[in-house]
């Protein structure tokens, strides 16, 4: 049995760490809202706004590779506190920018601090808590993600329309004053403190990715990850724009994917359930499954009523996977290069974050429909369900390396 000792250790430090995960999701969902009242300031073309997501995924790319790496070098809780400071400060600078150019150079350095935090932070609480509930921990982890949505949905309501898109990106600097509590609160990883600093250089981690034993794993995970980032960017940050697009005020679209946001809480809570119970790759693959027909359903819908209820479900079954992409991911490799490989993934990944806006700009530009288009991500999903299941090793209750 878990003692109240360390049961009071672990929820603090998921408390800890969610908060900080809780406003890197915040500042993305920021910016699904802020794109839609941009457009209309600045009259942006789709493609435009396709490069607004486009160079947040960049600087997610860079940031997760740098601040893997870097991770796996001065320690997790380190780099945790240094990437909230950089998208925190960066996001609210971006407030005050009156060009494209400057918002784009902006969010490139708020991508880079959010594409490290991430991995980072899911792999130092997975370091840091017992294997019987690892899964669980790291998937309630990413439900911070969907309080973070919730918030950027509120503010997005009551205060984009009435103050404007400047004002809800000040509101995004304030998490660097958070780097401060971590600081004083936050012990690092057991598992890096007690191993020290690693001796092994960029070139050796790289090769071990690719090494007999952790190749089919590394492969497994740069498919999935760059499927499903690939699509969820090409999907929730255009997901206002598409509700706007479809004929709906920008008052009325920001309400509905509020409602729609509200259904990533179930998704969250039901798969850090089914994780323990039934293993990692279980939960993955369906919950993708999932995720692909309420996109192929979504994109097709012609109804407000089939728009909300394919919407919910899209963010149900999605955000349930990405808890456990996150669960699973770290759990692949040594404490060695566990940051490292897991900052690998999700750098592979933002390149897909890249390619997907920035493809719904250029159909939406050439009049393609929605169905098409979400037909797109549908297909992407399913490839990242055949690696999971075809490639994939299931790490239910196993002792990290």
């Amino acid at each position: 049995m878990t003692t109240g000792t360390q049961r009071i250790s672990r929820n603090k430090l998921l408390g800890i760490a969610g908060t900080g995960w809780m406003f890197d999701a915040m500042d993305v969902g920021i910016l699904s809202f802020v794109i839609a009242a941009i457009a209309v300031d600045w009259q942006l073309s789709p493609s435009e706004m396709g490069w607004i997501g486009s160079v947040n995924s960049i600087g997610m790319a860079v940031g997760a590779f740098g601040f893997g790496l870097l991770a796996d070098r001065i320690g997790r809780k380190q780099v945790f506190m240094l990437t909230l400071v950089l998208f925190s400060v960066a996001s609210g600078l971006s407030a005050a920018t009156t060009t494209l150019a400057a918002f784009l150079a902006l969010r490139f350095l708020v991508g880079a601090g959010l594409g490290g935090e991430l991995p980072v932070a899911s792999t130092l609480v997975s370091e840091s808590v017992s294997a019987k509930e690892r899964g669980r921990v790291v998937v309630l982890l990413e439900s911070f993600w969907a309080a973070g949505w919730l918030l950027a949905a509120l503010i997005a309501y009551f205060i984009i329309p009435d103050y404007g898109w400047r004002i809800a990106l000040v509101l995004t600097a304030l998490p660097a004053f958070y780097a401060i509590y971590i600081r004083r609160n936050l012990p690092d990883s057991p598992k890096f403190v007690q191993e020290g600093k690693p001796k092994e250089t960029i070139g050796s981690k790289m090769r071990g990715l690719w090494s007999k034993k952790y190749a089919r794993r590394t492969l497994m995970l740069w498919i999935v990850w760059f499927t499903v980032v690939f699509s969820y960017y090409g999907m929730f940050l255009w997901l206002p724009s598409v509700m706007v697009l479809k004929g709906f005020s920008m008052i009325k679209s920001f309400g509905y994917v509020l409602l729609m946001t509200l259904a990533q809480l179930p998704g969250y809570f039901t798969a850090a359930w089914l994780i323990e119970k039934v293993g990692r790759k279980f939960v993955l693959a369906t919950y993708l499954l999932g995720t692909a027909a309420s996109a192929l359903a979504f994109g097709n819908a012609d109804t407000l009523a089939m728009l909300m209820l394919s919407g919910a479900l899209l963010s149900f079954f999605n955000l349930g996977a990405w808890g456990a992409l996150y669960a699973y991911s770290p759990e692949q490799y040594p404490t060695a290069i566990r940051a490292t490989g897991s900052g690998m993934a999700a750098a592979v990944g933002r390149i897909g974050g890249i390619f997907g806006p920035l493809l719904v700009g250029w159909m939406l530009a050439a009049d393609y429909g929605f169905g098409i288009i979400f037909g797109i991500f549908c297909g992407a999903i399913v490839i990242g369900v055949l690696a999971v299941v075809l490639l994939g090793t299931e790490t239910k209750q196993m002792e990290l390396e």
